[in-house]
């Protein structure tokens, strides 16, 4: 393998975003309240990251927990806002109560996204039919990346899926790359790149204290390090 893999790190403020560019990430993935599993930041702090790094960054447009949009005009007007304060590349996705893609939410959102990559989250872990769900989405404007642990239940379980979905990468509907994430842990990584998986995700794993600590840039170095390793070919035997 020669292509750099991706390293994303969840940033919460301008002082995780520092230290993860140290450590060596490519690109933050910013929230709010990781209570909730991660929720769309206020502007004032993506202007402070933004100010801070000038790594991507992909702003979260959720603003409850769970995976239901609810109203979406609070959404709207959120993306906007972002929009206006300079913001370019978003995470978001959303299902309707079928366990199905919410297409109405999703092409109101990417109309004001007006072209903007943007990552559809680990919504897709809990959708009732994955394939089905890649289909429908295939042609939305800006979607370049599946953020995924191929399981609800993180990657212990779900690293069979990933694998396989990462077999599938060209084929219609999985042309978007696939970032993995979700209890990802560096003992994933080696199968994971072995896959052809060159994407990877992590938050509590860049934060030695939990989430009341910061990102650690050594944590961050070492999954660097890690996901950067090339295959080591198997000796021939005689």
């Amino acid at each position: 393998m020669s292509k750099r893999a991706v390293l994303e790190v969840i940033a919460l403020d301008a002082e995780d975003a520092v230290a993860a560019r140290a450590g060596g990430a490519d690109r933050l993935e910013l929230v709010a309240d990781m209570a909730a599993d991660g929720l769309t930041p206020p502007v004032a702090t993506f202007a402070a990251v933004r100010a801070a790094v000038d790594l991507p960054l992909r702003v979260m447009l959720r603003l409850a927990d769970g995976f239901t949009a609810g109203d979406p005009a609070p959404l709207v007007a959120a993306t906007r806002s972002l929009r206006e304060a300079g913001a370019d590349e978003f995470v978001l996705g959303f299902l309707d109560r079928d366990g199905g893609p919410d297409l109405a939410v999703l092409d109101l959102l990417t109309a004001e996204l007006a072209g903007c990559r943007w990552t559809f989250h680990r919504a897709i872990d809990r959708a009732a039919d994955r394939a089905g769900l890649r289909k429908l989405l295939a042609d939305l404007p800006g979607l370049d990346t599946y953020l995924s642990a191929g399981s609800a239940s993180g990657v212990a379980h779900g690293l069979p899926t990933l694998c396989a979905e990462a077999a599938r990468h060209g084929e219609p509907g999985y042309t978007q790359r696939l970032m993995a994430g979700g209890g990802l842990t560096l003992a994933h990584v080696p199968a994971l790149r072995a896959a052809g998986i060159d994407a990877f995700h992590i938050g509590g794993a860049a934060r030695p204290e939990g989430w009341t600590g910061p990102v650690s840039a050594e944590a961050v170095r070492r999954w660097r390090t890690a996901v950067d390793e090339r295959e080591t070919p198997r000796p021939q035997e005689p």
